[in-house]
């Protein structure tokens, strides 16, 4: 019997320490899972496929390693097991965003999705062995394997059902990714070697020192040779502030390596990004000079837009709802914000925060958040938009930034959507994007009144864009027979994948 072998040489943890771990590696294996999805999602994006991606792995582990587990245990003594299992899982979650964000910044595509499936797969397969280790060591006779199988399987779960409510309520909103990962590797290695002790002593704990040893010399040498070195590492982002080296007040605002926000420290109507510009083209066009708008903003980022609206229409009121509070933070410790009566930044969800705002109580509306590069799900559809179109008074003016590719597929189903709900909807974008030849970033504009395309085209090439403006009828072929987003069926995950590829 597999009990028989826990009475030999050796002393194996009693059934509550056999409980124990059982519980902690099943939980250590869902908050890397959940970790991983905020580690991988500014490279990959936030979308279907990623979580996707992750869940398949993270379940492929858990299969493999509890067959593999079920069939060692029978082979080997699971007490001299359970260390090494414990401890190679530690060193390589410690090193997972180091390994993870090197991959993404110098190599990107396979070898990123190289080291996504070894960071998971590796310490979710030998963390999910332990439970069949633990259940070869608690069983003393036949007569009890139901209910040992049984306790050790319901403990198991119970132990994801821990590792996940911690991560998505406790660990993410107050520990740093990385801090996450490499806290939790440690605590691994810990209890490798109070095993290793517990199993054979103070030689037990020998193999687990090494890795320990090694271990943080790998991460030592990772935090310094990794690219992507974090100013501040928020919950979704780790976030650089970067000095443009040809304009000394010029500051870009990197989340994940992507370049999220261009902003002037000495000249808040300096405008670097052609997006940017051309919002600002489209508000310029669209009401009398220099007067005072109440304007919402979907997205903070580095905040160039209401800090371009306060200085050009002295008196604007912006209301931004921004979901990462580490950015708001970053906005408000390197990039010089100000908040005040007529800057109120609020750390929320976009849909959440237009649930909030009063009918017809804006002007203008600015759609400007991303998760990754793609605009969240629930921020595209038509009852989204409709909620838009609540806030905004008659002559208001919704403008959001999209970022497409390909055929284009997602923008032409937002503009399909925004017709839905608004009697007026242009696109302004390079003019490749009208043949569905170019992409990148293409800005929509919507309204319940005529948009003055010439005056938005005039503005435009004041700045020396060279975008243009179509409206209405305008789009007709162009949107063709694109789908209407809406909450019960908006597959933006997939336009964008079809448009990637």
């Amino acid at each position: 019997m597999a009990a028989q072998q826990g009475r030999g040489r050796g002393r194996g943890p009693g059934p509550r320490e056999l409980a124990a771990l059982v519980v902690g590696a099943s939980a250590a294996v869902l908050v890397v899972e959940l970790v991983a999805l905020r580690l991988l999602a500014p490279y990959l994006g936030l979308t279907l496929e990623t979580n996707t991606l992750v869940i398949g792995l993270a379940l492929a582990a858990i299969a493999l390693g509890s067959w593999g587990g079920g069939r060692a245990a029978d082979v080997v003594d699971p007490r001299r097991t359970l260390a090494p299992l414990l401890g190679v899982s530690g060193v390589v979650v410690a090193a997972t965003p180091f390994l993870v964000r090197g991959a993404a910044e110098t190599a990107g595509g396979p070898v990123l999705l190289l080291a996504a499936a070894v960071t998971i797969g590796v310490p979710g397969a030998l963390l999910s062995a332990v439970t069949p280790m633990a259940t070869k060591l608690a069983l003393t006779s036949l007569a009890e394997t139901g209910a040992v199988v049984g306790r050790l399987s319901g403990l198991s779960t119970a132990g994801s059902i821990a590792g996940t409510v911690l991560t998505g309520f406790v660990l993410v909103s107050a520990v740093p990714v990385s801090g996450i990962l490499v806290g939790l590797g440690a605590l691994l290695v810990l209890v490798a070697a109070v095993v290793g002790v517990r199993v054979q002593g103070a030689r037990g704990a020998a193999p687990v020192l090494a890795l320990v040893v090694g271990g943080t010399g790998l991460g030592a040498l990772g935090a310094v040779v990794a690219p992507g070195g974090c100013d501040v590492e928020t919950r979704y982002h780790c976030a650089r502030v970067q000095t443009d080296p040809e304009r000394a007040s010029g500051r870009v605002l990197v989340l994940d390596g992507l370049r999220h926000s261009y902003v002037d420290l000495a000249d808040p109507t300096h405008l670097e990004f052609e997006y940017v510009q051309a919002i600002a083209s489209v508000v310029d066009a669209s009401f009398p000079a220099g007067e005072p708008l109440a304007a919402y903003h979907l997205g903070g980022g580095g905040l160039t837009l209401p800090r371009y609206l306060a200085e050009v229409r002295p008196g604007t009121a912006s209301l931004v709802s921004e979901i990462d509070p580490g950015v708001v933070a970053v906005d408000r410790d390197l990039l010089g914000l100000e908040t005040g009566p007529r800057l109120e930044v609020r750390v929320e969800d976009g849909r959440l925060g237009l649930d909030r705002l009063t009918d017809d109580s804006r002007d203008l509306v600015v759609g400007d958040a991303f998760g990754g590069v793609s605009v969240p799900w629930h921020l595209t559809t038509r009852e989204a938009v409709g909620e838009v179109r609540r806030v905004l008074r008659d002559e208001g003016v919704y403008a959001a930034n999209l970022i497409d590719r390909g055929p284009l597929a997602f923008a032409r189903a937002q503009v399909a959507t925004l017709r839905e709900v608004f009697d007026h909807v242009a696109l302004v974008a390079r003019p490749g994007a009208f043949r569905r030849v170019d992409g990148g970033n293409l800005v929509v504009v919507a309204s319940d009144r005529p948009l003055d395309l010439a005056a938005v085209t005039r503005s435009l090439g004041d700045r020396g864009l060279g975008w243009t403006a179509r409206a209405d009828a305008d789009l007709d072929g162009w949107v063709s027979d694109a789908e209407v987003l809406t909450d019960d069926h908006a597959p933006v995950d997939q336009l964008l994948t079809h448009a990637a590829g």
